[in-house]
């Protein structure tokens, strides 16, 4: 008899429940013996230090018992625990901008592939802005804030077994940039028969078939794979004092001086230990995580987390009205006192998949925001949307690629001639969703300074000098093919199926 999911997920457990859940665990532990005896020498190494943080969440994942918050105990932080933007910014500049950076890193998380794109390999070797990829944008950034302060802001790049191969032969073309680059892996994870609560894997290898029944297991998992890679101990070892972690997709996510003075300049005993950058919601990110007050405590509260009859309230923007960036600032000594320690308590989310086969699987994940209530004088700092620019899609790529932002030593900042700060809201259909066809549906990108709103859907193509303003939508029906012509301007204008303009 199966113990699934959705028992495992009710009140308190009986004690035949009990003695199935520690079937379960039995069974699981020695699956994962049996995989370990598959692998070569050094591949067990590392495999069993990732088994362990999996043995722990699955553990934890068999004592779930319903949604992990109680509705009726959130409450809204309180004022002082999330800081405006502005008033970290009058604090100004530290006066001694090198030493401060000094004691900084800057860590991307580059497990990503870009299959969601249509392309193949790591997502970070996407060119997005003038032939430039994302790696390539975030070591510019970071070689021009060494040459600019004299200084040697490492970066570190965090790795998933996906992506690690492709990333390390890039990186040779870096080698002469003013930037030392570190790498490390996330772990790898067994993907869970949703039924047997089984590992799928038959062996320890990813060629071939087998690569489906390996995961990495979230970008929570950052705290175990850098102590466990050494390159922690590195950059203790180097004065290194703060990390400054962000997703490798988004493209707002530069050093922050002010933020970095702001840590640095509080006293010893209110040492702040992290800091999550967060932005005011908009329609468009009902889904994203958020902070709460949470039994004494900051907490990031995640959609997965919350009890179906409240996410509707979740998604509200009106009482819950930031969201989580993914941009955060991060005590190096806390990671390590927190990974001794083990007391790092990260919400476990629960990941259906269905394999090309249709076989349903789980996947364990957490997230690196989730720790924010581990550590002390924790605090959230309210940032210009500008920091959040993340590609996520073609109709992301197509903001970043347009005259709407402007690039200077790899950072990209909204046009001056862009006469309010919002961007505009891009939907694109489905015939752009890979890059490659995205690229040649336009033949170059259109004037976007002044649009506030574009939806295309359909087989459309864009002419030479081509210029959106206001509200533009082009739909072409099925089986029709809309070309706007070289220097067309639609402003407030719908296109429909038949190719005529009209009047929005």
């Amino acid at each position: 008899m199966s113990l699934t999911v959705a028992a495992l997920s009710r009140g308190p457990m009986t004690e035949f429940e009990e003695k199935l859940r520690q079937q379960h665990e039995d069974s699981m532990h020695r699956e994962l013996e049996a995989l370990l005896a598959t692998a070569s020498k050094a591949d067990a190494e590392v495999s069993r230090k990732d088994f362990e943080g999996f043995k722990n969440l699955f553990h934890r994942f068999l004592q779930v018992k319903g949604p992990s918050v109680d509705w009726a105990k959130i409450n809204r932080p309180p004022e002082e625990s999330i800081q405006p933007y502005d008033k970290i910014k009058a604090k100004g500049l530290p006066e001694n901008i090198t030493s401060c950076l000094n004691k900084l890193a800057v860590v991307k998380l580059n497990g990503g592939l870009g299959t969601s794109m249509g392309c193949k390999g790591p997502k970070s070797l996407i060119s997005v802005r003038n032939e430039n990829t994302f790696l390539d944008l975030t070591v510019q950034q970071i070689e021009h804030l060494n040459k600019t302060f004299n200084t040697d802001v490492p970066l570190v790049l965090m790795n998933s077994f996906n992506t690690d191969e492709d990333t390390n032969k890039i990186l040779q073309k870096y080698k002469h940039h003013r930037v030392k680059i570190h790498t490390f892996n996330q772990s790898r994870y067994p993907r869970i028969n949703k039924e047997s609560l089984l590992p799928i894997a038959k062996s320890m290898g990813v060629n071939g078939e087998n690569t489906e029944a390996w995961y990495p297991p979230g970008h929570g998992d950052i705290y175990a794979s850098f102590c466990n890679s050494g390159v922690l101990d590195k950059l203790l070892a180097e004065g290194r004092e703060y990390i400054f972690v962000s997703n490798i997709d988004n493209l707002g996510a530069t050093v922050d001086l002010f933020i970095l003075h702001h840590l640095m300049s509080q006293p010893a005993d209110r040492r702040c230990e992290f800091i999550m950058e967060v932005t005011d919601k908009t329609r468009a990110d009902v889904k994203g995580g958020t902070l709460i007050q949470y039994e004494d405590h900051l907490r990031l509260l995640e959609i997965a987390q919350v009890p179906k009859a409240h996410v509707d309230e979740f998604k509200s923007v009106t009482k819950f009205k930031i969201f989580n960036t993914n941009n955060l600032w991060i005590s190096l000594p806390a990671i390590k006192r927190l990974q001794e320690k083990n007391s790092m308590d990260l919400e476990i989310i629960v990941n259906p998949k269905t394999l090309d086969g249709g076989l349903n699987v789980i996947q364990l994940e957490t997230a690196v925001g989730a720790a924010i209530k581990s550590f002390k004088n924790a605090m959230g700092v309210n940032v210009p949307r500008s920091r959040f620019l993340p590609v996520k899609t073609s109709s992301d790529l197509l903001l970043v690629m347009s005259n709407l932002y402007s690039l200077d030593a790899g950072s990209l900042t909204m046009s001056k001639k862009r006469e309010f700060p919002t961007t505009p809201h891009v939907k694109l259909g489905s015939s752009f969703t890979k890059v490659q066809d995205f690229l040649t549906r336009f033949e170059n990108i259109p004037d976007m300074l002044e649009l506030d709103h574009l939806t295309v859907s359909g087989d459309v193509t864009f002419g030479k000098n081509v210029s959106l303003k206001g509200t533009v939508i082009i739909i072409a029906n099925h089986g029709d093919r809309i070309d706007i012509p070289a220097g067309a301007m639609l402003e407030n204008k719908i296109v429909s199926g038949n190719l005529r303009i009209l009047d929005h």
